[in-house]
């Protein structure tokens, strides 16, 4: 029986406001791939994400977190974020470690990473947007951070970033 995460959306945003972290959440039909709900994206404002849950070959767990039309070449990432080669990580791994399901991999879900076991990549432009928009470990909402907020939430997490241009 794998055990429930430490946090599920019911809990992480009465966590959030606990720690003075400022957010706005939007519920919405479940979005399972960037492509869907881009008309829901156009009304919230931010930089919207695509978050993907990897493995390498020496079986560390990378979770990157890129705006949505950012690229992430597969085959060259490793070389750019010190990796082995990469695949995605599978469900069970995404639940134990992370807390969500297939279509709902977010970076809030690293709250629920307490054993450390994934490296948080994040996309540069990510870093640098005003506003960005996470699901809350959930996809059937949208959570909206400015970028004092989403700093804030890694801090009170622990969590540092590598911070990756991967358009450069």
């Amino acid at each position: 029986m794998t055990p429930q995460p430490l946090h599920d959306r019911d809990s992480l945003l009465p966590w959030m406001a606990g720690q003075g972290i400022p957010q706005a959440t939007t519920d919405h039909a479940a979005v399972f791939r960037v492509e869907e709900g881009l008309e829901l994206k156009a009304a919230l404002p931010g930089a919207h994400t695509k978050n993907l849950f990897l493995k390498d070959k020496k079986a560390r767990l990378w979770l990157i977190s890129a705006r949505q039309d950012t690229v992430i070449d597969l085959k060259a990432a490793p070389r750019i974020i010190g990796s082995d080669r990469l695949s995605f990580g599978n469900e069970s791994l995404m639940w134990d470690t992370l807390g969500v399901r297939p279509g709902s991999v977010t970076a809030l879900g690293l709250i629920n990473d307490v054993d450390r076991r994934v490296t948080f990549v994040l996309d540069r432009r990510l870093w640098e947007a005003d506003i960005v928009n996470f699901h809350p470990l959930t996809n059937t909402a949208t959570t909206a951070l400015s970028q004092a907020a989403f700093r804030q939430f890694l801090t009170a997490i622990g969590r540092e970033p590598l911070v990756i241009a991967f358009d450069a």
